[in-house]
């Protein structure tokens, strides 16, 4: 077999029919050597690439075919003080490789430098444990598949793992469990669409490595933030092990979710590799082109720009890793049919020269592709960079996790004094933060999210448990006390029911908000994880859904699914405008004493129950997509006190009747409202909808209803 000299581009294995064309950018290196491998992972011939074209070394090998196991290994200079790290004892990873197959087996000889001498090259072997790459067949039949293409306005997102989703769902087939198959198995698709869920947000499904701590731990990384193949999927998640065959299986879980009505959104990390600091190993861009893949400190070529927090940054400084990125993006996008991206610490993609940039070429790139740009786009808005903390300051047309949201939520139900101010903001759309311009589909409100406690550990805990990570309880995000009554679980059937009903508090604001909600998956049914709040390495009972409910976690589910069903149903809840960005018809503020908040009592530490009224009157009768939409008035009442507390309904006059559709404190059926006021015990929430029909008359007070009242608060 002899090479031909092929093409520069694509960049990646491409098979044509009659061979595959290889293509690999390195500006520095001096030699590229394909290496092909058969299915027993044994070396069976190595071929110099024969032409460079720029900075792309490529070659055609003709009779190659899908299934075809190859890696690389490139020549150059060894001069870690130049930032360079060729060392072709390391078979490396192909940036571009639509699928791995096998796993990174930790040894010493992953490493590129000397271990005992680190600044001169290993002579190690690093390919008995690495993962091949596989030139992969191009053909799928879609069978017609179209997006789902709904309307920020309607999106409800699930934030969920492919694996700790269904590894213990009895209704999933065994074989599919904790993976891809299984997360669009019956049992599964059908819960989503009774939660009214519109999106899954997948975590990390490119192929991930693990990091060097990890490995010497015994742990692994289970979360994927550690992303190695950034155009192939994870084969952890693969039912099958033929080589490629975990691409058609990620296309068969977008087709049947597609078919249920549901997006697929992918948190992509392009902020970082698994290779780490100057000490780490080499399974791809550092044996490539470590100067061109990584942002080199400008002060010492041998250490790194570090905006991530694991030692190093890629260079999307670099318009090839710029090009890198966006490929990367557009293939999800365009061949594997998903319909959206989260970006992981996005500030560090975003960091031209040093300081964030929100009109960083890439940002221009993606608004001008016109594949990419009429996706779902959604930053993590900080990185551990200077000035890392960039909510708001992202282009048009994106979306932004608010961590704003979530704590203003969090302490307003905690019982803080002087949050109503912040937390009438969050609920209507967080136009401070964001602006007129963008609206509230800018926000994605949140709770609780992969980084941090689980709902019922929210509500259940004063600290984090991570002792198990072995850091010595030091990682993770430091929350602050939400636990009511004692740490963890609790027998008390008062501190129960107070933990029960901040459980329905939290899911009926975050319902209820101007915005994007996303819920943390599991949280419906109760998922624990036992107090630790970053088990990114916990691949077990840890982080893992129980699907076995018991009676509490029953009623909890059912209530979420009414939270989201009142949502869904009601646009005054999904406006494309801030609620205070209008004239008062769309919203009034009140006390509960049923006078309209003053610009004093915004800031009044005494003051912690509000209500809105909001106006039907003032809704769009299409969304973004010119569907229609169904509105009603609503009257919100929020008691944030330790205290019950009566609110005066909102008056209509005659032939409107207000109708109790949500409670927090006393799950129910809707119900008439007879009396001109509502009282609301500790802790709760209480949503009225107006009906246009005769009031029936007031109760006559009787010394059973009183005694019914207090039983209810």
């Amino acid at each position: 077999m002899h090479t031909r000299p092929g093409h520069s581009r694509p960049l990646g294995a491409h098979w044509d029919g009659e061979g595959v064309n290889f293509a690999l950018f390195s500006a520095h290196a001096t030699r590229v050597e394909l290496c092909l491998f058969d299915e027993g992972g044994n070396e069976t011939d190595r071929f110099e690439l024969p032409e460079r074209t720029g900075d792309v070394w490529h070659g055609k090998l003709p009779g190659l075919a899908p299934g075809q196991l190859y890696g690389y290994r490139v020549d150059g200079p060894w001069a870690p003080n130049r930032g360079h790290r060729f060392n072709s004892r390391k078979l490396l990873i192909d940036p571009y490789a639509r699928a791995l197959h096998g796993s990174i087996r930790w040894n010493v000889a992953l490493f590129g430098h000397d271990t005992q001498d680190p600044e001169e090259p290993s002579r190690l072997d690093s390919a008995p444990f690495m993962p091949r790459c596989v030139v992969v067949e191009p053909e799928y039949d879609w069978r017609g598949d179209q997006p789902p293409s709904i309307a920020w306005s309607r999106t409800l997102i699930y934030e969920c793992h492919v694996k700790g989703t269904t590894i213990k769902h009895p209704e999933v087939a065994e074989d599919a469990r904790g993976r891809y198959a299984g997360l669009v198995s019956p049992a599964v698709i059908n819960h989503l669409k009774e939660l009214g869920v519109t999106a899954v947000e997948l975590m990390p499904v490119h192929h991930a490595g693990i990091e060097e701590h990890l490995a010497r731990s015994g742990l692994t990384n289970y979360w994927g933030y550690a992303t190695i193949g950034f155009f192939a999927p994870d084969t952890r998640f693969a039912t099958g092990n033929q080589p490629g065959g975990v691409v058609a299986e990620f296309r068969d879980m977008v087709r049947a979710f597609h078919d249920a009505g549901i997006e697929v959104i992918l948190d992509v990390v392009y902020n970082h590799t698994p290779e780490g600091g100057p000490m780490g190993p080499t399974f791809s861009f550092r044996g490539i082109d470590n100067a061109s893949y990584y942002r080199l400190n400008p002060a010492d070529a041998g250490r790194y720009l570090d905006f991530s927090g694991t030692g190093h940054t890629i260079n999307t400084q670099h318009p090839r890793i710029r090009q890198l990125v966006v490929d990367s993006l557009r293939y999800w996008a365009q061949e594997m049919h998903v319909d959206g991206f989260r970006f992981d610490l996005a500030p560090a993609i975003a960091r031209p020269h040093y300081e964030f940039d929100p009109a960083a070429r890439i940002f221009e790139l993606i608004e001008q592709d016109p594949v990419l740009s009429g996706k779902k786009l959604i930053a993590e808005p900080w990185d551990l960079g200077p000035d890392g903390y960039r909510l708001s300051g992202f282009p048009l047309g994106w979306s932004e996790w608010n961590d704003r949201y979530r704590d203003v939520i969090r302490r307003y139900w905690r019982g803080d004094t002087g949050q109503v101010g912040e937390f009438a903001s969050r609920i209507a759309g967080s136009s401070d933060i964001f602006g007129a311009s963008r609206g509230p589909t800018a926000s994605v409100n949140y709770v609780c999210s992969h980084d941090g406690f689980t709902l019922r550990d929210l509500v259940s805990y004063s600290r984090k448990h991570n002792d198990a990570n072995g850091e010595s309880g030091r990682d993770g995000p430091n929350e602050e006390s939400h636990n009511w009554g004692t740490e963890g679980p609790s027998r008390d059937r008062r501190i129960v029911r107070t933990r029960e009903r901040m459980r329905r508090n939290f899911v009926a604001t975050l319902a209820l908000s101007n915005g994007i909600p996303m819920w943390l998956g599991g949280d419906e049914v109760g998922r624990t994880q036992n107090g630790n709040n970053n088990p990114y390495c916990q691949d077990n009972e840890t982080s893992w859904t129980d699907w076995e409910l018991g009676p509490a976690d029953k009623e909890f589910l059912d209530f979420v699914k009414r939270c989201f069903e009142l949502r869904r149903g009601n646009a005054v809840f999904r406006r494309r405008q801030h609620l205070d960005d209008a004239d008062s018809l769309t919203v009034r503020w009140l006390r509960p004493d049923g006078e309209d908040m003053l610009p004093t009592d915004w800031n009044n530490p005494q003051i912690r129950s509000l209500a809105a009224h909001l106006d039907a009157r003032s809704v769009l009768a299409t969304d973004e997509e010119g569907e229609p939409q169904t509105a009603h008035t609503v009257f919100l009442m929020f008691n944030g006190e330790a205290r019950n507390r009566t609110f005066k309904v909102f008056n209509h006059g005659p032939g409107f009747c207000w109708t109790e559709v949500l409670n927090t404190a006393c799950p129910h059926d809707p119900r008439a409202v007879r009396e001109p006021e509502v009282r609301l015990a500790p802790h709760s929430l209480v949503l009225l909808q107006l009906e246009e029909i005769p009031c029936p008359p007031p109760t006559p007070p009787t010394n059973r209803s009183r005694s019914s009242e207090r039983q209810r608060s």
